[in-house]
């Protein structure tokens, strides 16, 4: 039996909501964050942003907030 886009659509959309009721927004999102890859190389993408910073955006971003 082949499996059709529309059939993974909804058994998607039939876990994301059996999640929902039982663990509540909150424990939906991290439960999926647990078992999410993520892309890229997090690592090397913040080395070359902070290569960026100067020390004054990070005094004027702390008093800021």
């Amino acid at each position: 039996m082949a499996v059709t886009v529309k059939d993974l659509e909804k058994i998607r959309q039939e876990g994301l909501k059996a999640l929902r009721e039982k663990l509540g927004p909150i424990g939906m999102i991290k439960f999926i964050q647990m078992y999410s890859d993520g892309e890229g190389d997090y690592t090397e993408e913040r080395r070359e942003k902070l290569k960026e910073l100067k020390e004054e955006d990070l005094e004027k971003y702390l008093e800021e907030n």
